[in-house]
Formats: C-alpha cells, structure tokens, sequence
C-alpha cells in the first residue's frame, strides 16, 4: 500500500466504503461457531498463566507509578499481547464496550459516514460518504484522525477505529481530526442511518466520457462499491439492460471496494462465469472448499475489463482472481490490497467482548494465495500527476481504450 493518501485521487476515485469490512476488505461469512458465546474449558496443554497473575499483583503492590495502572488496559494488553504472536491481522479482541454493533454487512449501518484506513500508523479518513454526518462536519479524504472520545487512536487497528465510531443513530461522538493541511480541529458529530448503493452505473466522475471528452454510448460501466445482500438484486437487472442494449463491451470497476459477504462475491461471480472454480477456501488442516460457477450466467459473453485498485480487498479480490484465472476478464489498474480470509466473531462468556477468530484463508482458482499478497493487474496503469491536477480518470480511460481496442 502507498506510504501516502493522495486527497485528490481519493475524492476522485474513492466512493463508499462500509461495513465492517472495514474501507479494508475483512470479509465475512454468514455462519457463527458453534462454541459461540459459550464458556470454553482450559485445554490440557494450555500454558501456566499463574505468572501472569503474581506480576499483576507484583505491579499493584510496587509499580511507581499507580495512576497508570488501569485494569481494563492491563486485560486487554494481556490479550492482544497473546493475540500479536499470530501476525494475523483477522484475529482479534473487541472490547465490550464496543463490541455493541451489528458487524455484518447489509448495504446500511449507523455511524458518521466515512471509510477509514491505517497509513504509517495513524487512522486515515479514506473518503466521506456524500451526505452523511462526516461530510457535513467538513471531514475530507486524507484527514487523520487522532482521537475519539477524548482517547488517543495511537496504535489503533482499523477494526477499532470503526466500532469505537460506529454506533447507533441519534447518538454522539467526538472526534479530533487533523486535515490534510495541517490543521487540528474538534468535532462532535451526531450519527445517522448511512444508505449505500451497492451498484451504480455512474462512473466517479459523473458522465462517462472518453479521452476526447465525448459521452461514451457504446460501452457500459458497473461499479460494485460493496458486496451486500442486495448487490446481486440490483445488479441483475442492470446486466439484463447491457444485455439488451448491444453494447461492446463492459467495464466493471472493483476499484475502492472493501468486499462484503462471501455469498454475494460468489453469486456475482457466478453472474459473469459459464463454469469454472470461482474461489478455494483452505480451512483447518488443510482442509478445502471449492466453489464454482454453474453454466449459463447473465453476464458469459460480453467482452470485459476490471478495473482494481490498492483499496480493493477481500470480496474484491475473490471477484477479480475470478475472472482474471479463468480467463474472462483482464485486470487494470494497480495490486490489490491483499485481504483474504474468512473471520468471524466469537462472543466471550459474561460480556467480556468478542473475539474475531480467522478461520479459513483464501485461494484464488490457480491457488494463489490473496492474504498479503494481493492481486496483480494484467495491464498495471497509476494515475500520473497529470491525472490527479486534472481529475483525469486515467485508468478509466486506459479500459475503455483497451475494450475500443485502441
């Protein structure tokens, strides 16, 4: 991922990014543990934690400085110090206090309106969402965001930063926001119902139009901004209407799209394959579960090209390895972001948080691994500093003169 967020190329680019896929692609699969929630006994070989406990109390009875020594810190230091040794960014604990919201993706949530990501430490905004709480209070993309009710996000995970500013409607929450230029500014804002439209056929830019500046009338342009339990429903009949309009070609862009739920990135691949292995997941020992396309999909014949960028994860990922392994569609643009495991949450007995637990990874149809890894373009196009003065689209640009044959 780049080193820095550049605040144009993100208005320009990125859309909506939701859910607690996090603006980062953690994808989620609809099913819970079947441990979820209950109370787990100690394994036989698990560690002596006795140790723990004497430099507890150690600390309390000796430790200089006593103000610092906060209770609920020094548990979830215990934890997430145990949790660190696993290099697993899917794996992690939630406190109680914040694990109070509805994580699963669903096309609406509660919250200010605006994806965040980690960028040389520090929680990034990657872009408001038109008309939400975040835009009106002036957030702009490449903002940082130092603290939230008053607590530091120094040392953060996205994860975190997501469920702390996440919650439900009506409800406050104060955030210090350093902008782009330097400036440090207070706000509090009120959160609201935030509506994202999984599919739209509006290019980021508004019209879609061809290097020469004319409207584009003989190819079409998808954007899935989030994999939903509405993409499939609303993409269908947009397919349909491509499908009857005789045009040349399609442009699907996954670009900014964080992911979602499994079952809608497998069920949009299947819109666009007549057959093939859309997506291995390795479980536990080694264990493997293959999903494919049945034959005879809306989407099978229409020339096409996908474009991708650094902030497409997860779901993204699986729909464009797709396409790109079974030879459907080629990829343009810049490496993904290299997201691609199954997670999901693990409440802990007596209100004592969640835990979210990686339980498979994912392999794409050649069995290349996508976690920290990513997915590479066919044909790798970066927006110059041409681009970004002009708000030029150039990967756009670059796709429609690939399908133009140009």
């Amino acid at each position: 991922m780049s080193k820095a967020l550049r605040p144009i190329l993100v208005s320009l680019l990125v859309i909506a990014l939701v859910g607690l896929s996090f603006g980062l692609g953690i994808a989620v699969e609809r099913q819970a543990g079947d441990d979820s929630g209950a109370a787990v006994s100690t394994p036989e070989d698990a560690p002596d934690f006795d140790a723990l406990y004497e430099i507890y109390g150690l600390l309390r009875r000796h430790y200089v400085d006593q103000d610092i020594l906060d209770n609920q810190t020094l548990y979830e230091a215990a934890i997430n110090g145990m949790l660190k040794v696993l290099s697993d960014s899917g794996t992690y604990y939630v406190d109680p206090t914040t694990y109070n919201i509805n994580v699963m993706p669903s096309g609406t949530f509660e919250g200010i309106g605006a994806t965040v990501a980690e960028q040389q430490g520090k929680i990034i905004i990657v872009a408001p969402i038109a008309d939400t709480p975040a835009q009106r209070a002036g957030i702009r993309s490449g903002d940082a965001i130092l603290e939230v009710d008053g607590e530091s996000t120094e040392g953060w995970t996205v994860e975190k930063a997501v469920m702390r500013i996440r919650g439900p409607r009506g409800t406050t929450v104060r955030l210090k926001v350093e902008h782009s230029d330097g400036v440090i500014e207070d706000l509090e804002l009120t959160r609201d119902e935030i509506k994202i439209e999984s599919v739209s056929r509006e290019p980021p830019a508004g019209v879609f139009r061809d290097a020469n500046g004319n409207e584009v009338t003989d190819l079409a342009y998808v954007h899935i901004r989030e994999f939903t339990s509405l993409t499939q429903s609303q993409l269908e009949p947009i397919l349909q209407e491509i499908s009857d309009g005789g045009y040349k070609g399609l442009i699907l862009d996954l670009r900014s799209n964080p992911g979602g739920l499994l079952e809608a990135t497998v069920d949009v691949a299947d819109m666009f394959l007549d057959g093939g292995i859309i997506l291995v997941q390795v479980e536990q020992e080694e264990e493997e579960k293959v999903f494919e396309a049945e034959p005879g999909g809306p989407a099978t014949k229409i020339p096409m090209v996908v474009l991708v960028n650094r902030f497409s994860a997860s779901g993204a990922e699986v729909l464009a390895a797709a396409l790109q392994d079974n030879g459907r569609a080629p990829l343009l643009g810049e490496k993904t972001f290299g997201k691609g495991t199954v997670n999901i949450p693990q409440e802990l007995s007596d209100d004592r948080g969640a835990l979210f637990v990686t339980v498979a990874r994912w392999l794409t149809p050649d069995r290349i691994l996508i976690d920290g890894v990513g997915i590479r373009p066919d044909i790798e196009v970066t927006l110059s500093d041409e681009d970004i003065d002009m708000r030029r689209d150039g990967q756009l640009l670059a796709a429609i003169e690939y399908l133009r044959g140009e």
